[in-house]
């Protein structure tokens, strides 16, 4: 439909996962994207995934997609990778705030690092994107920002509170994303009246990542209902930054209840067909 033609994104973290979903649902609408991480031709962790093929999957399809190497977690990379997009493919109009990090641990474990490397990249990154990016969308009167969050950010009921709570050691990254989204309301609001969509987004339901099979996670989702598929997170995303930004603004939403609210089904990532699941039934 070309719902993003003549458009730039930027999304970051688009290396693997759910970033380099959206990243292939925004080019299949005819954004040109921008995929920014610290993998650029050979990983830079334990998982799978590169900028690179995210870019040869883009182009596959028939996208154009451009990969910028940057450390996320650096105020200088952020600032070079805003400055090298603009300069080589154009002003951003979609900014996707996907990549974050955080070590899971116990609260007696917490390190000085383990703090300071959580809210950088979850927190602080996405702040600083956001101040470069907007006054570019302010002159032009329109943009869309894009938050993606996390379920963990939810306080947790209780007591009793669920046993896993004991051991994961999630609340700091937990606590990170809560900012996050507070912070994604408070902007949309204040940039409401330029013309600019600031939401953010978590997944309803676990997304069969590389990180998560690395964990080991996914021994433990064996019910269909926790288990959504990581294109369902790339239509949320692209509602989210094509919609109309004086309506679809200033919300912290899962992304099936998302779909289910516009009645949008879940498409492939080259947008040319529905997804198996067919609907947002998962």
């Amino acid at each position: 439909m070309g719902l993003c033609e003549g458009k730039v994104a930027l999304v970051t973290g688009g290396s693997r996962g759910i970033g380099a979903a959206i990243a292939q649902r925004l080019a299949s609408e005819g954004a040109v994207v921008v995929v920014a991480a610290r993998s650029l031709d050979s990983s830079q962790s334990n998982f799978p995934g590169t900028l690179r093929e995210t870019v040869a999957a883009i182009e596959s399809q028939g996208g154009l997609a451009v990969a910028i190497q940057a450390n996320l977690r650096d105020s200088s990379s952020r600032a070079e990778l805003v400055a090298r997009c603009e300069a080589e493919i154009g002003a951003i109009d979609i900014l996707v705030n996907n990549a974050a990090g955080g070590p899971f641990r116990p609260f007696g474990k917490y390190s000085e690092r383990d703090l300071r490397l959580t809210y950088e990249i979850n927190v602080m990154a996405p702040i600083e994107l956001c101040q470069l990016v907007v006054p570019g969308m302010r002159q032009r009167k329109k943009g869309w920002i894009l938050n993606i969050s996390s379920e963990s950010a939810e306080h947790p009921v209780g007591p009793p509170f669920p046993s896993w709570l004991e051991t994961s050691g999630v609340h700091l990254y937990a606590s990170s994303k809560a900012a996050l989204n507070r912070f994604s309301t408070g902007l949309a609001a204040e940039l409401y009246s330029s013309g600019i969509a600031v939401n953010a987004l978590a997944p309803a339901a676990a997304v069969l990542t590389a990180a998560v099979y690395a964990s080991g996670a996914d021994k433990f989702l064996t019910e269909p209902g926790m288990v959504e598929p990581v294109e369902a997170m790339a239509e949320a995303a692209l509602a989210l930054c094509s919609g109309d930004s004086a309506k679809l603004t200033g919300r912290v939403l899962y992304s099936l209840g998302l779909l289910e609210e516009l009645g949008r089904p879940i498409r492939t990532l080259d947008g040319r067909a529905l997804h198996s699941s067919g609907s947002v039934s998962v």
